[in-house]
């Protein structure tokens, strides 16, 4: 009986040792990586860099700071590289994400395509639809314009005190404003903050807020239009004007109204003249309407003559701005009514003022990747480069409400049945 159960350990130990033997003999790869850079950064200089390696199989990840010391074996890998790089003397981020690399004996290159990020750890906004739909009439039907908010991060987000801004200054009209303290704080009309006590709502890793003029099903007025009743938030105005009473929805809760300048109710700008930003008010509601006006003087010229004019507003340091995106029009462009650290582009819905096709799009933040089944979007503070224009509003495209004559969704720039009017 011991000589067989001596015999069995032996064989035991035979086999762990071939394994040990295999796990020693297999084929490791130091893959040849490529960074590629934007075109905007060519010939910047790396300063600090991490790789984090994910294998597939197990799950398993392993972060680099030195891609010379990358060292995997036979299987698929996803990749996120992150770096910090020197132009003209200022530092910029740059990330890339690859998925489902494959490793192996004749295939060990890898290629980064890196994109220009922040290292933001706030919301941003992804997505803006200004211009409204249109009626069977033909006329612009108002109410159902939205903002969506997106945790670009990979942690939880809390949405309690974030708060909506509308730009004073409009992009298509440019003046030399005084005292100019844009280069410190973005002078606002609208201001509009989601309550809570600071845990209240949770906003996950990949997913967004819709805050919404009015929370309703829209389609019920408007066939053309689309659902806004499962809103996260709407902004909501008690309206001085008998005539142009606002729409308080059951369904939807209230964002607190902070100031905005319209005494009946608020919409966005239907052709974007304005500049839209998300910001962390540090200071309760009466300490700051107490203490940030902006009281500004400007001249008008024109045909008629010379009008010194002075106006007052409220304005928001630009240390509490976590993101900003100026829209415009091409024939009607300026300039961006934000300093350049918080947006550097523009973006837009139609080429021409009044354009007649704008309705029915918004402008989408650009995907970089799928990271986890989660988007990551382009972040770059330049409104230009990190959002598509002139797009199908992502509810539309859920919603399929608006359909062409062949009953497919509609990407171009007419409507059945419908003729814009101006």
């Amino acid at each position: 009986m011991m000589k067989k159960i001596h015999f069995l350990l032996m064989l035991l130990m035979l086999a762990t040792a071939c394994d040990d033997k295999l796990d020693e003999n297999l084929a490791y790869f130091t893959p040849v990586f490529t960074v590629n850079m934007p075109d905007e950064l060519q010939g910047a200089t790396v300063t600090t860099q991490q790789l984090e390696v994910k294998d597939v199989s197990s799950g398993r990840k392993v972060i680099y700071s030195d891609l010379s010391d990358v060292s995997l074996k036979t299987g698929l890998y996803d990749m996120g590289y992150e770096a910090d790089v020197v132009k003209d003397g200022i530092t910029r981020h740059v990330t890339a994400y690859v998925q489902s690399v494959q490793i192996s004996a004749s295939s060990y290159s890898v290629t980064l395509p890196a994109f220009e990020s922040l290292v933001n750890d706030d919301f941003i906004i992804e997505e803006i639809f200004f211009t409204g739909t249109l009626q069977t009439s033909g006329n612009q039907y108002y109410g159902d314009d939205y903002i969506k908010i997106y945790n670009n991060t990979d942690h939880i987000l809390y949405a309690d005190g974030l708060t909506l801004l509308e730009s004073k200054f409009t992009t298509t009209d440019k003046y030399d404003y005084d005292p100019d303290i844009m280069g410190e704080a973005m002078t606002v009309q609208a201001i509009y903050t989601i309550p809570g006590s600071g845990k209240d709502y949770p906003v996950q890793p990949g997913e967004s807020l819709i805050l919404a003029d009015t929370g309703i099903d829209h389609k019920v007025a408007n066939p053309n239009s689309f659902d806004l009743s499962a809103a996260d938030w709407e902004w909501y105005d008690v309206s001085t004007s008998a005539s142009h009473m606002d729409i308080d929805s059951p369904t939807v809760p209230n964002l607190d109204k902070w100031y905005c300048y319209t005494q009946s109710f608020y919409v966005l700008h239907n052709r974007g003249f304005r500049a839209l930003a998300i910001a962390r008010i540090p200071v309760g509601k009466e300490e700051y309407l107490a203490n940030y006006s902006y009281t500004y003087n400007y001249v008008v010229v024109n045909a008629s003559g010379t009008f010194p004019m002075t106006q007052k507003a409220y304005k928001v340091p630009n240390a509490w701005i976590v993101d900003a995106v100026n829209c415009s029009v091409a024939s009607e462009y300026a300039w961006n009514v934000t300093a350049p650290a918080l947006d550097r582009g523009w973006t837009y819905c139609g080429t021409v003022d009044h354009d007649k096709s704008r309705y029915f799009h918004s402008v989408r933040r650009k995907m970089l990747y799928l990271k986890d089944g989660c988007p990551h979007f382009k972040d770059t503070n330049n409104s230009t480069e990190d959002f598509n224009p002139y797009c199908i509003p992502s509810l539309i495209e859920e919603q399929g409400t608006v359909i062409d004559m062949d009953g497919n969704l509609c990407t171009q720039r007419t409507w059945d049945g419908v003729t814009p009017k101006d």
